[in-house]
């Protein structure tokens, strides 16, 4: 199966990494639960009887819904008409932030992946009031044809996956058991990841968080609920001690995925402290 791409370039998203995580989920899994979907590049493209991506960021899970629920035409069109109507194009930020002080006043899922398209970097950005507030995509971003070929190919992977906006420890999971797979790729501490994107935009990721989905993980553990967590242990000399120590103590298998993160802030780059990123699973 090739893999598919999210159409939504969500920070801490999973596509280059899909090579190297798949392989590391079981082969046969029942339900496959994603607790911390973002643009959705892992439950996409997992094979599983019963799918369910859950993300805090219910416009993110907006889209996804609306992606699912409109045939592809009827995007397209919508997409093709709006872009006609407004103007949008890689120079005109007049209309850009016309259609974003629209969004914001009445709040479309569409709307929002078309300020996606065209918005620096295509970044999904929210201040603290979840106004959208990613500024223009200059002479780059556009809704192109690689875009449009990439979101149908995606529709047609999320067609029957359940989608969620929960916290993930209000995530229903007692229906769970050991022929199922629960995916968790939060907020990463070490990294770049101010998450302006909504999930820390929307609910500050802390310590405390990750001790919690410790203990989650632990309790799924110990009903026979198979879980693989992705985090950084290591990041510019600092090493996320809690994690590490809660691997070594419950004798979860860590491995070890070889990606760079040092390219995240373009402003503050360290070579010389590598970034360990991990695979912590408990099979």
């Amino acid at each position: 199966m090739i893999a598919v791409k999210s159409p939504l370039n969500y920070i801490g998203g999973k596509h280059r990494m899909l090579p190297a995580l798949l392989p590391l989920f079981p082969k046969r899994v029942h339900t496959f639960v994603d607790m911390f979907s973002g643009g959705c590049d892992v439950v996409a493209n997992v094979d599983a009887e019963r799918r369910v991506a859950n993300d805090l960021n219910h416009y993110v899970v907006g889209i996804m819904r609306e992606f699912q629920r409109m045939p592809i035409g009827e995007i397209l069109a919508y997409l093709d008409g709006e872009i006609a109507r407004r103007g949008l194009s890689k120079t005109n930020e007049e209309a850009y932030a016309r259609l974003r002080n629209d969004y914001n006043h009445a709040p479309r899922p569409l709307d929002l992946y078309l300020l996606v398209c065209f918005g620096f970097n295509h970044q999904l950005r929210f201040n603290a009031a979840h106004a959208f507030n990613n500024p223009f995509g200059r002479n780059r971003s556009h809704f192109s044809p690689r875009m449009r070929d990439g979101l149908a190919r995606f529709k047609a992977r999320i067609a029957n996956v359940e989608f969620a906006a929960s916290d993930f420890r209000e995530l229903p999971t007692h229906g769970l058991g050991e022929a199922d797979l629960v995916y968790a790729d939060p907020p990463y501490l070490l990294t770049c990841g101010s998450y302006n994107d909504g999930r820390r935009g929307f609910k500050g990721w802390t310590v405390r968080d990750d001790l919690d989905l410790m203990t989650l993980l632990d309790a799924l553990s110990a009903r026979g609920v198979r879980f693989a967590l992705s985090n950084v242990m290591e990041h510019k000399g600092h090493v996320h001690e809690p994690l590490r120590d809660w691997a070594a103590r419950r004798h979860y298998a860590v491995h070890p995925i070889a990606l760079d993160y040092n390219h995240c802030n373009y402003q503050a780059r360290n070579h010389r402290h590598a970034t360990r990123e991990v695979v912590i699973t408990n099979y």
